[in-house]
């Protein structure tokens, strides 16, 4: 009896184990843990914290970006705009499970021309973060650092991490880890910013 329940034991943990090695050698594990990520984003528990910053730190604009169709985007022309920043990477499930969400609000905001949104991707190969928007039907801006270093205001110790800086030059919100932007808290805050 306690043979038949160890053999049975022993196919449980091999049927776990070759379903948690499919999805790590197919590279679903990463869609897999996101699409687990977003439900949490669904429930509104990770709605972004929109209370004003009492210290704002000074924005830096010193840095330049290269976009997916090769351009370069100089961060110096973007004075004067409400700027959504957004550090993200194909690898990293948290920022795959809040992408829909960043698409929402680029969708509701990309006809304003008082704001900017950079997704700024960390993949090493641009061509892994070029497919996966294209697979995903995402056509929010996406950029990838140059050699020049991402100032320092913008360092973070890890990713996904979002930013928003001020018309007067100040980071007016910073979150580092998942969050639900497309919601009514968070467009009131732009709201706010594009206003002043």
């Amino acid at each position: 009896m306690a043979k038949s329940k160890i053999k049975k034991e022993l196919k449980e943990w091999g049927i776990f184990a070759i379903i948690l090695l499919t999805l790590y050698f197919t590279g679903l594990h990463t869609e897999v843990a996101a699409f687990a990520q977003r439900a949490v984003l669904a429930t509104g528990i990770a709605n972004p914290n929109t209370d004003p910053i009492i210290d704002k730190e000074k924005a830096a604009y010193d840095f330049t970006l290269t976009g997916m169709d090769g351009t370069t985007l100089d961060f110096k022309t973007l004075k004067g705009k409400v700027i959504f920043i957004n550090m993200w990477a194909t690898w990293c499930a948290p920022c795959i499970a809040e992408m829909p969400s960043i698409q929402g609000l680029y969708d509701n905001y990309k006809d304003n021309s008082e704001v900017v949104f950079a997704m700024i991707s960390f993949d090493k190969d641009p061509a892994k973060a070029k497919n996966f928007v294209a697979k995903k039907g995402f056509d929010m801006p996406i950029y990838f650092p140059n050699e020049t270093q991402i100032p320092k205001v913008y360092e973070s110790k890890g990713i996904p991490t979002t930013y928003v800086i001020s018309k007067e030059g100040y980071v007016a919100y910073k979150k580092v880890g998942m969050a639900n932007y497309d919601s009514n808290s968070f467009a009131k805050m732009l709201d706010g910013l594009i206003a002043k």
